[in-house]
């Protein structure tokens, strides 16, 4: 049985990647505020309506790389081999996530975002939403319930980390090769499983 998508399905996805790309070089070029969504429109040759068929809003646009980057994290924890810790999983999705090279266009809107203190707080939300993937999966490599608040601390930590990384390389500033990015998220992860193995019996 055939698992490729139809017609529909491609035209609906080449019509949002065209959005995408349109609006994301509208950005980079004018700025995310001065941007409009008729100006998106208009470049992605769509209708405004169009545009809220596949975007709840200009944000959304912006940061449309996100779903993809949480369903690979959550596919990445969910199917790990057994043994395998949360810790060094969500350490090789951020490996892979900052060791890749990066298009001028992604360069300049991670300067767009990184130079926008609203921005970065939107930013700062969506990756929030990655701690209750990772709490969960650590919450299972230490046989605790979901709620309880240790894999929680850990996880919160680990995506701050992962924050400032973000917004360390759309600054412009280093860590740029994978190397850089081993050297500065190595040490967080050392520190928390440290804390975790702590945490692992409630005194």
């Amino acid at each position: 049985m055939s698992t490729q998508p139809g017609l529909r399905e491609r035209k609906k996805q080449r019509t949002r990647e065209t959005i995408a790309r349109a609006a994301r070089e509208l950005f980079a070029e004018r700025g995310y505020h001065a941007t409009t969504l008729p100006d998106i429109a208009e470049a992605a040759d769509v209708s405004t309506r169009t545009i809220f068929a596949y975007f709840p809003s200009k944000e959304d646009i912006l940061f449309s790389d996100f779903p993809l980057m949480k369903a690979t994290l959550a596919q990445a924890l969910a199917e790990r081999p057994a043994g395998k810790e949360a810790l060094e999983t969500v350490r090789e999705f951020i490996l892979a996530s900052h060791g890749m090279e990066k298009s001028e266009l992604d360069e300049q809107l991670s300067h767009c975002v990184a130079s926008d203190e609203t921005l970065r707080s939107h930013l700062r939300a969506r990756l929030g939403q990655l701690e209750e993937l990772i709490a969960a999966a650590i919450a299972k490599d230490i046989g605790a319930p979901e709620d309880d608040l240790r894999p929680h601390l850990v996880a919160a930590s680990l995506t701050a980390a992962f924050v400032v990384l973000t917004q360390r390389s759309g600054s412009g500033a280093k860590p740029q090769t994978p190397r850089d990015v081993a050297a500065a998220i190595d040490p967080v992860i050392t520190f928390l499983r440290g804390g975790l193995d702590a945490l692992k019996e409630p005194r």
